[in-house]
C-alpha cells in the first residue's frame, strides 16, 4: 500500500481482494434488510439486524461509533425526506414510505460502504422514479470511470444523467469517497461538476460513488440529533451507493454481490473483478 498526493490510498491487488471481502458483507447485509423491510418494522429492529448478521461473519459495522457526536447505531436509515444519517430508533415504517439504509463493515482492517433505497408498499410513481434515476445515475458513473481518467469524470456522469431526466434537486455537501483502511478517506467523489478535473483514477484506488437526490432541491438541514440531514424544502429523497475500484481489466463493484458483472454489460463497460 502506498499513499498518492493529498494522503490518497493507493491499495496493492492483495488489499483489494481484502476489501472485496469487506464490501460483500456490506452488499450481503444491505440485500438482507431490503428483503426485511416492510410496513410494521421499525427502524431499529432493522439496525439490529445489520448489526447481528455483520458480527455473525467476522465484521465490525463501520458506523457505530463513528464520528463526533458518536454515531449510535450500525446503519443510518432515512425515511421520506430524510437524505441521509439518519438514526435508526422507535421509528415504524408504513405502507408508501421510502427508507435509504446506509451501511458499512470493517473486516480485517479493511471497509466496505453502500445504501439503497427500499420503497415500502406502494409509492407514487414520481417516488419510483426518483429511485430509479437515483439509481441508474451511480451506475453511469462508474461507467465513466477508467484508468488514465479524472474524479470528476465520475461527477459529471452523475449529474449529467440526472439533469436529462427531469426537475431534481442533487446534493452538494455531501459527495462519495475514496475509502480503504478507513471509511472516509481523499479524494471526495462530488455528483456535479465538469470532466477532466480531480485526481486520476489509478489501480488500487477504491472509491464510494453515492448520488443524493431530491423531488425538489438541492437545499438540507440538520436535525436536533447533530446527525440526520433532511431536505429543507420537505421533499423526498433517495440514495444509493456502491464501493467500487478499476483493475487493468476493467471495474470492479465491490460491494456488489455479482461485483457488478450483470449491470456493467449492460452499460457495455468491462468488468475488471476477479
Amino acid at each position: 500500500m502506498g499513499f498518492r498526493e493529498r494522503g490518497i490510498e493507493i491499495k496493492t491487488p492483495d488489499q483489494i481482494e481484502k476489501m472485496r471481502v469487506a464490501g460483500l458483507l456490506t452488499g450481503e447485509t444491505l440485500e438482507l434488510l431490503r428483503t426485511s423491510a416492510r410496513a410494521g418494522i421499525s427502524t431499529g429492529e432493522l439496525d439490529a439486524i445489520a448489526e447481528e448478521n455483520i458480527r455473525s461473519h467476522g465484521g465490525i459495522p463501520s458506523f457505530k461509533g463513528y464520528g463526533h457526536p458518536p454515531f449510535p447505531a450500525t446503519i443510518c436509515a432515512s425515511v421520506n425526506d430524510q437524505v441521509v444519517h439518519g438514526i435508526p430508533g422507535d421509528r415504524v415504517l408504513v405502507d408508501g414510505d421510502i427508507i435509504s439504509i446506509d451501511c458499512g463493515a470493517i473486516v480485517d482492517g479493511w471497509h466496505g460502504d453502500a445504501a439503497i433505497t427500499v420503497a415500502i408498499g406502494e409509492v407514487p410513481a414520481e417516488v419510483v422514479e426518483l429511485m430509479r434515476v437515483t439509481e441508474e445515475s451511480m451506475w453511469q458513473g462508474f461507467a465513466a470511470a477508467r484508468l488514465g481518467g479524472r474524479v470528476s469524470d465520475i461527477s459529471h456522469a452523475v449529474e449529467s444523467y440526472v439533469r436529462s431526466q427531469g426537475e431534481y434537486g442533487i446534493l452538494e455537501d455531501f459527495t462519495g469517497h475514496g475509502i480503504g483502511t478507513e471509511m472516509h478517506q481523499p479524494p471526495n467523489v462530488p455528483n456535479y461538476g465538469r470532466p477532466g478535473r480531480g485526481p486520476k483514477l489509478e489501480r488500487g484506488l477504491a472509491l464510494a460513488i453515492e448520488p443524493m437526490v431530491t423531488l425538489g432541491g438541492k437545499d438540507t438541514e440538520v436535525e436536533d440529533d447533530d446527525w440526520t440531514i433532511v431536505t429543507e424544502d420537505g421533499s423526498w429523497a433517495a440514495h444509493f451507493e456502491h464501493t467500487f475500484t478499476i483493475t487493468p481489466d476493467g471495474l470492479w463493484i465491490l460491494t456488489a454481490i455479482d461485483g457488478g458483472k450483470a449491470r456493467l454489460a449492460e452499460l457495455g463497460a468491462p468488468y475488471g473483478g476477479s
